[in-house]
């Protein structure tokens, strides 16, 4: 099926900003709350948001196979489910009806006043439920620098590492989206030279600079999903901040792994961009080498060139940029991940979230997360203010964005901001 809403020469007659991450070449989808205090699933052109909701019961979607309430839930869940085919219809219509030389929205007034909503007269909600999650470790430059720092240099990565997506199953109950403070967790620490730990706050959280994709229904219990056709049951990706406790995750992550040091917080953007949005950013993946099992073998650009960066704003102050970085440098590709995901045939489902770890670049101003910023703490950052961080402080927020560029469009994914607040204390 054609991708009619990728036309680089289609313009819309919403406004949109020259620079603004949501041409109507993007239509991301997500879920949002109107001023009537409506929950409905949307998509944005510009600075304006469109519900999806209201569009479909004015009968724009008419032709298109769609259940009534379709668009009036609370989650993408059901819409994600009803597979690609009807995300590219949907996809393709929207851009239809918005198309600068359609006038037949345009010029109903009254049909305007109720699908359009200015972004001030919404609040964001998370756009799935995520009935499971699982992080990947597929940055080859994020391992290698966390292997030399916490192990021998010379073999900075485990010998699994490069014949398989290495990954772990998390927790999915405290993944939020954009805005939503975190608490500085606690939990048993190691000190230096210590032989016994101790309980505390965290003294060392961190922010992880990620990508995440969002499945649909993609296999039955025991049925892998070949490599070719994995692409397949992705609808999409989403900035995602996998916040960790680097101090506690030290100290309980042998033998069985990352648990209390991840699980307290990971945060995610509002608006999931389709994969057929970012089907113009594609490129080749890394060499890999040595080859991957058949399983893994991918032809063709599978990974993208999407343009990352990370700003910490203490508060009442400046924002400063640390991190410049590129999801292209992922080792191991999107399609691997969900193939490696399913070759012992563990189901995934509409909603499922798969993080990719870490994404670190060749420089050390592209390295993803103050960790290896500021290398475990030895090289603090400036920040604008004359402050130094070693990690995140109390009462500072970590800023994500995320774009795509071209000589003919630019399709990004907004901001993703997260503050970081003290120890939780209960209301007396």
């Amino acid at each position: 099926m054609p991708l009619f809403a990728n036309d680089p020469n289609r313009s819309s007659w919403l406004y949109v900003n020259k620079n603004s991450d949501f041409p109507i070449q993007n239509i991301p989808f997500g879920v949002f709350l109107t001023k009537d205090d409506i929950i409905t699933i949307g998509t944005r052109i510009g600075d304006t948001a469109i519900d999806l909701g209201a569009l479909h019961q004015l009968g724009y979607f008419d032709g298109i196979p769609l259940t009534d309430d379709i668009f009036l839930q609370d989650t993408l869940n059901d819409f994600i489910a009803d597979g690609r085919k009807t995300w590219r219809l949907v996809r393709n219509r929207i851009a239809e009806i918005f198309d600068a030389d359609n006038p037949v929205l345009k010029n109903h007034t009254a049909h305007k006043e109720t699908i359009l909503f200015r972004l001030d007269e919404i609040e964001m909600k998370m756009p799935v439920y995520v009935g499971d999650y699982t992080d990947f470790y597929a940055s080859k430059e994020h391992a290698t620098n966390v292997g030399s720092m916490f192990r021998d240099p010379e073999n900075a990565l485990m010998p699994n590492w490069v014949h398989m997506p290495v990954g772990y199953h998390g927790r999915s109950s405290s993944i939020i989206t954009t805005h939503i403070p975190i608490h500085r967790p606690q939990g048993q620490t190691l000190p230096e030279g210590a032989d016994k730990p101790v309980f505390g706050p965290s003294k060392l959280v961190d922010f992880e600079l990620e990508m995440a994709f969002i499945t649909t229904d993609a296999n039955e219990l025991g049925e892998p999903i070949p490599i070719n056709e994995a692409e397949e049951y992705i609808f999409g990706l989403v900035l995602f901040n996998d916040w960790s406790a680097r101090d506690i995750q030290k100290w309980e992550y042998v033998p069985l792994g990352p648990f209390l040091g991840k699980s307290f917080a990971s945060s995610m953007s509002p608006w999931i961009v389709t994969l057929d949005a970012l089907e113009p950013f594609r490129v080749e993946s890394p060499k890999q080498d040595p080859q991957p099992l058949p399983y893994l073998r991918t032809k063709g650009k599978h990974s993208f060139d999407i343009q990352l960066e990370v700003g910490i704003q203490p508060k009442g102050s400046k924002e400063t940029t640390v991190c410049r970085s590129n999801f292209k440098y992922m080792y191991w590709n999107i399609a691997q991940q969900l193939a490696h995901h399913t070759v012992n045939g563990c189901p995934v489902n509409s909603g499922d979230m798969m993080g990719s770890g870490t994404i670190s670049g060749p420089t050390e101003d592209s390295y993803g997360s103050m960790l290896e910023l500021s290398w475990k703490g030895s090289k603090p950052l400036k920040m604008k203010d004359g402050s130094e961080r070693k990690f995140i402080n109390d009462y500072d927020t970590v800023v994500m964005r995320a774009h795509c560029e071209n000589d003919d469009v630019r399709i990004g994914f907004g901001q993703l901001k997260t503050q970081l607040l003290p120890v939780f204390k209960p209301k007396k």
